[in-house]
């Protein structure tokens, strides 16, 4: 009859010692700054005026990606290649250089060899093509948009920020090293899409494919494009900030189309192709994805949380020190908030956008069919499967077809904030930079070249930023849009951030 007390006070006792041992975890984590400290800055000399002409006659050359992918200018890609040549020769005799894509080889792939084979190698990134001029807007810009121009302090026009000046940044680096006699220790491949802006299924992907069968393996490092460095670019922080991408959203598009009989509008039926498919679009609008916070945006506020205000801090360590299984009170207070602002509502679901839709060519007549293209940015809680599955069950008609028109990548993987690759990147951006500016991993609602690396596990430790001092988010608005420019001597912090990237490389 003694047992069952015996057995009740060892179970407390476990019971009292795991209480414990967790009370003594939460408080190993105190929430406490994560930025880096006293890091030396680092001088390096560029002949940013010779830089800024190259850079300027890369502009001039239309590389667009039009959604239409028959509308390709050869022209401009085959020129831009060639003066990459002439503009560049100690690279293009030292590196190996591929023109690769499938159907259309655009895409470049730059082989650096490595003193050490053994070594994992590390991949630099940036994309060659640009969006398009929207012609209503051509009368807004204050400089041609592929004039290249260099007026007032900038360089002006369409990829200059977006994203040629990475391209250029990373060739005006490796043209200086190899001059100086350098030779990395690991091997270092240049990758440069030419089809990022439609999501790079014949470019950056082809390349991936490639790389991996011939039998890559590991791949330490990869840098991309992202978000340049501004003051106030994310709520709540006004400061100068760095923001590391460390994941990015999975992407689809669908098409719902509707087929039916059409004739003539004297005679419409009681429910017509274009009211059909509006009803489906409605539901689905309405069956938003639930909001929930995932790991990526954990670490994001672990290292932004302490800099933010005072006030908010128990919120957001309650946010970074989160069980996924369950959500506090805190943490419902957070995604609350976070719900309010466009932005940052998009890091906390699955994200649905009805960006077109066609139907009808004539006032009175009843078209046959009608459809509509949905883009969705899929959250890392869910797949282009359970997508698709949502959309059936929020439309529920068996009428409207469901198609995957895009070319679908999946959520990334989520590199790691606290491994050496985000250390030496937060290192260089110091040592560019100063340190008088707030480093922080962010999740990534947009995506770029790089999913296609990320998404798969050879290649974890993937970071993104746009490596461009901006002076405020008025100049990011330049970004796909009017007046795009970079000041002249921040384009020469660039060519210095990845000089010293190559050299910080040892670090990992």
């Amino acid at each position: 009859m003694k047992i069952l007390p015996r057995i009740v006070s060892q179970y407390l006792s476990v019971a009292f010692f795991i209480l414990a041992f967790s009370a003594t975890s939460h408080a190993d984590q105190e929430f406490t700054s994560m930025q880096m400290q006293g890091v030396e800055p680092v001088e390096v000399e560029v002949d940013v005026e010779a830089a800024a002409k190259r850079l300027s006659k890369a502009v001039q050359f239309p590389t667009i990606s039009n959604q239409d992918r028959a509308d390709f200018d050869v022209k401009a890609f085959e020129g831009y290649h060639k003066f990459l040549e002439e503009a560049y020769p100690n690279v293009h005799k030292t590196l190996k250089r591929e023109k690769l894509g499938k159907p259309r080889p655009y895409s470049l792939l730059y082989t650096w060899e490595g003193k050490d084979p053994s070594l994992p190698p590390a991949v630099f990134m940036a994309h060659q093509d640009v969006v398009p001029i929207a012609e209503e807007s051509r009368d807004q810009w204050k400089q041609e948009p592929f004039s290249g121009a260099i007026a007032d302090g900038y360089i002006w026009g369409r990829g200059v920020l977006d994203d040629k000046n990475q391209i250029h940044a990373i060739l005006e680096a490796a043209e200086m090293k190899i001059k100086e006699g350098f030779q990395p220790a690991r091997t270092i491949y240049f990758v440069f899409g030419h089809d990022e802006e439609v999501g790079g299924p014949e470019g950056a992907k082809h390349v991936v494919d490639v790389l991996e069968e011939r039998g890559l393996k590991e791949i330490a490092f990869v840098i991309d494009e992202s978000a340049p460095l501004i003051p106030g670019v994310f709520p709540g922080i006004e400061e100068n900030s760095a923001l590391i991408g460390i994941a990015q959203k999975g992407y689809m598009s669908l098409e719902l189309t509707v087929n039916g009989e059409g004739g003539h509008s004297s005679q419409p039926p009681r429910h017509s192709n274009i009211g059909i498919l509006a009803e489906a679009i409605t539901k689905l609008e309405k069956a938003q994805f639930p909001y929930k916070i995932n790991k990526a945006v954990r670490y994001q506020y672990r290292f932004m949380g302490p800099e933010l205000q005072k006030e908010k801090q128990p919120m957001y360590e309650a946010v970074a020190f989160g069980d996924d299984a369950k959500t506090t009170a805190l943490e419902q207070k957070f995604i609350e908030e976070m719900a309010e602002d466009q932005v940052t509502r998009a890091m906390l679901h699955t994200t649905i956008a009805v960006t077109m839709f066609n139907a009808g060519i004539k006032d009175n007549v009843l078209p046959p069919s009608a459809s509509a293209v949905v883009n969705f940015r899929i959250a890392p809680e869910d797949s282009k499967e359970s997508v698709i599955a949502h959309v059936k069950k929020a439309i529920d008609d068996d009428r409207i077809d469901i198609k995957d028109i895009s070319a679908s990548t999946p959520p990334t993987n989520i590199a790691d904030p606290h491994g050496a690759g985000y250390k030496m990147l937060e290192k260089t951006i110091r040592q560019t930079w100063g340190n008088d500016l707030i480093v922080s991993p962010f999740f990534v609602i947009g995506g770029s070249d790089s999913k296609h690396f990320q998404a798969r596990p050879f290649a974890p430790n993937v970071y993104t930023i746009t490596g461009i001092q901006l002076e405020s988010t008025k100049e990011f608005a330049g970004f796909h849009g009017v007046n795009e420019r970079i000041l002249v001597d921040e384009y020469g912090k660039s060519i210095a951030f990845f000089y010293q990237l190559m050299d910080n490389l040892d670090d990992l």
